[in-house]
């Protein structure tokens, strides 16, 4: 029987820790933060107060005896050897994306979990409003068949920084930052492709690693499913767009829930969360004409990721993202890796979501 609440690890307090789990993980009922590993105790007390405990050895937190789920929010090569460890002492793992750093370390951790162990990735575009109301346009299935689809994360940051995920060196660059939402994305929209072909680069002058990307994921049916990043792009191009033998939806762009944790508010009930004010457009053929008509975007929820994990660690749920998952967005990367290298088509006849977790 597990203890409520559940006693949470958090490894790293840079941003993905402090802006992202954190956060959702101190306002999740039956979650408490208990530890968090960093070499800066002053700014874990800082923005979580005195209580919380800090380690500086990451190892050491991974196989805590007081923590019942591990997060890892540490640098991307990291992930496999911290989850690894967290795995083997019996814990269970949240792993931010990437997973890992290739397929052949996300299998070995997918291997890993015993009964009733959880171990999960924070795939959390999946309860971005822009996807949630993609989700809903698809459901409903005003659009007819979708025959083109499109999904973008555009930025415009000129300047490379001086940070480990633009340096080059393993998991630095951006396909490995936001290729992971993007291929999450088109698999829960339409499924496994059967093959990719990618165009990795570097745009910016001084960049040290990968700074864009354009994906194309060719499907059975002869769908086509376009996937782009740039750090370079001061007009963002629309966040989706599906084009189907009915009509065509545009949402323009990005969910603002990482606006709104950036800012310092947070899904604790005490305001609505996650509202998205910009209207989605379909236009759609009616008795012969085109009708343009605004689509309600729906709020953003990026709580219900660890609610899901907490009710999945209890007995009372499904793993939200489980780690068969998460293991074919990285079958998924590294044929696009290898796309860009040849520069052709890669085939993924054996890309699968497997349900291994």
């Amino acid at each position: 029987m597990e203890r409520t609440p559940l006693r949470v690890g958090l490894v790293g307090f840079g941003f993905a820790g402090k802006t992202f789990h954190a956060p959702l993980i101190r306002t999740t009922p039956g979650l408490q933060l208990a530890v968090v590993s960093s070499s800066d105790a002053a700014k874990v007390h800082a923005g979580l107060g005195p209580d919380v405990q800090v380690v500086a050895d990451a190892r050491l937190l991974a196989t805590h005896p007081d923590v019942d789920l591990v997060v890892i929010a540490s640098p991307n090569a990291t992930h496999f050897p911290l989850a690894r460890a967290a795995l083997a002492a019996g814990k269970h793992v949240v792993v931010d994306k990437p997973f890992t750093l290739d397929a052949r370390e996300a299998a070995q951790l997918a291997r890993m979990p015993g009964p009733g162990q959880v171990l999960s990735v924070f795939h959390n575009r999946r309860w971005d409003s822009s996807t949630l109301g993609t989700r809903r346009m698809l459901a409903e299935g005003r659009l007819g068949t979708i025959r083109h689809a499109a999904m973008h994360f555009d930025r415009f940051r000129p300047v490379p920084q001086a940070r480990w995920r633009e340096d080059d060196a393993p998991g630095g660059g951006i396909w490995l930052d936001l290729g992971p939402h993007l291929l999450d994305e088109a698999l829960l929209y339409f499924g496994a492709p059967l093959a990719i072909q990618a165009d990795i680069v570097q745009l910016r002058p001084g960049a040290r690693t990968d700074d864009a990307f354009l994906a194309v994921l060719r499907y059975a049916d002869g769908l086509r499913v376009e996937l782009g990043a740039s750090m370079l792009a001061a007009a963002p191009r629309p966040r989706v767009v599906l084009h189907g033998t009915r009509g065509s939806y545009v949402k323009q762009s990005l969910d603002p829930q990482e606006a709104a944790l950036k800012a310092g508010l947070l899904p604790d009930g005490s305001a609505r969360w996650g509202v998205d004010a910009e209207d989605g457009i379909a236009t759609v053929e009616e008795n012969g004409t085109l009708d343009t008509r605004p689509v309600a975007t729906p709020d953003g929820a990026y709580q219900e990721y660890y609610a899901g994990v907490r009710d999945a660690i209890l007995g009372k749920g499904a793993n939200p993202v489980n780690a068969g998952q998460a293991l074919t967005v990285m079958r998924l990367l590294d044929a696009g890796r290898a796309s860009a290298r040849q520069r052709r088509e890669i085939m993924l006849d054996d890309i699968r979501q497997d349900d291994v977790a």
